[in-house]
């Protein structure tokens, strides 16, 4: 008799996909900025996850194959949605209505304003290497590049932001010693 509990029976990659979900949510979070545009952008990840679960190969990275499924739905609907591009280049800057209230919070909203200046594709490497804490192999894996153009856009990426900080002056501390 088949065991159906086990990491690689259907029920065992559905769990393992259940637990990524947070993962998921944070990186449409970045690719659309939106929460509910990143809510829809994970369901429709997971609807093609689900359908293709067949496909998915045991022993391989299940965070990898469903970033990739999902950055894969984002490229789609943004060629598709040429409109909404317009709006999020406008979501994209930030509201200077409301002032923070923490240094702290002043210093992660001049970073988020900055990683929102960077070219869509170093936004992206920047997002999977740094805030996703992938390796270059996975990151370069999930966006079909080499290894070596990963690392380059990670670099010029990092390396923007430092560059705007000097710029503006404005140091992103978030430890007052």
């Amino acid at each position: 008799m088949e065991n159906n509990s086990g990491p690689d029976t259907t029920a065992g990659l559905r769990q393992r996909l259940a637990t990524l979900l947070p993962d998921l949510r944070a990186f449409a979070r970045f690719l659309v900025r939106d929460r509910a545009e990143a809510d829809d952008l994970v369901q429709e990840a997971l609807v093609r996850a689900l359908s293709a679960l067949d496909q998915f190969r045991p022993g391989t990275n299940m965070k990898a194959w469903l970033f990739t499924i999902l950055r894969n739905a984002f490229y789609e609907q943004t060629r598709r949605r040429r409109i909404e591009r317009a709006a999020l280049e406008r979501a994209g800057k930030p509201d200077h209505a409301a002032a923070p209230h923490q240094e702290s919070e002043a210093a992660l909203a001049d970073l988020q304003r900055l990683i929102w200046k960077l070219p869509p594709l170093l936004r992206e490497a920047l997002v999977l290497v740094g805030a996703q804490g992938l390796s270059h192999e996975e990151a370069a894996a999930i966006c079909g590049v080499p290894v070596g153009t990963m690392k380059a856009r990670v670099s010029r990426a990092r390396a923007a932001i430092a560059r705007e900080m000097e710029h503006t002056k404005a140091p992103l501390s978030f430890t007052d010693s």
